[in-house]
């Protein structure tokens, strides 16, 4: 299975650290945040790697290169500025990652999810990694049932989880789609109303890597000792 990291975005919330400097090479205990991405996703076993840019985005090829250091391969999609967003984003990598589901993974979030493990079930077109609503999401973002489907609406036993920005999904999610800037959640929306999205809840370590406050507790945890 192909992997897309997404690394395109301005990290607004991120400002100043990322006037200069794009969010995905920011140090979390000694190392770009980006790399402790590759480094799992090699452990976990995966090989082909795509990553978007547009955001200062050949400092990230150039720190990154083919891949080879980290044990997989990468290729680039490149975007124009201002990015695609997300929807739009993985419809331009759409040639790179083929016609196979792909794993899916937000490059400012961290996670100990056992990537490998991740799976479409049959007929539908995405599977999505659910976690406890943090502080900043406290209303969460979808209602996943007892049985892993991610539901409309409350049901019996149904929680409202947050979308920790790691899934699975298939190219079928962008069918119809055209090329341009759009945001993934209407497509999830879609699936969704269709019955074609599944859910699975994540209890363990996440955290989004989206503000300063929240980097320098990262790298805190991590043991890393800031500049």
């Amino acid at each position: 299975m192909k992997v897309m990291l997404l690394a395109a975005g301005r990290g607004e919330r991120m400002r100043p650290l990322t006037d200069a400097c794009p969010k995905p090479l920011l140090p979390v205990a000694g190392k770009p945040l980006i790399q402790w991405h590759l480094e799992r996703l090699a452990a976990a076993g995966f090989r082909e790697v795509v990553i978007n840019l547009s955001w200062l985005g050949e400092q990230i090829a150039a720190a990154l290169g083919d891949g080879a250091s980290h044990g997989v391969r990468i290729q680039y999609s490149r975007e124009p500025w201002p990015a695609l967003e997300t929807g739009g984003g993985i419809h331009n990598a759409l040639p790179l990652l083929g016609p196979n589901p792909f794993l899916l993974v937000n490059g400012d979030v961290h996670a100990d999810v056992d990537l490998g493990r991740l799976r479409l079930a049959q007929g539908d077109v995405g599977q999505l990694v659910l976690v406890p609503n943090p502080e900043h999401n406290p209303r969460g973002d979808f209602w996943l049932d007892q049985a892993g489907r991610i539901v409309p609406q409350p049901t019996a036993g149904a929680s409202r989880m947050t979308y920790s920005g790691i899934a699975v999904l298939s190219p079928e999610l962008f069918a119809g789609a055209s090329p341009g800037r759009f945001p993934l959640l209407p497509l999830l929306q879609r699936a969704l109303d269709a019955g074609r999205l599944g859910g699975q809840r994540h209890a363990g370590r996440w955290i989004d890597v989206g503000t300063p406050e929240r980097l320098a507790s990262l790298d805190a945890e991590l043991g890393g000792v800031r500049a």
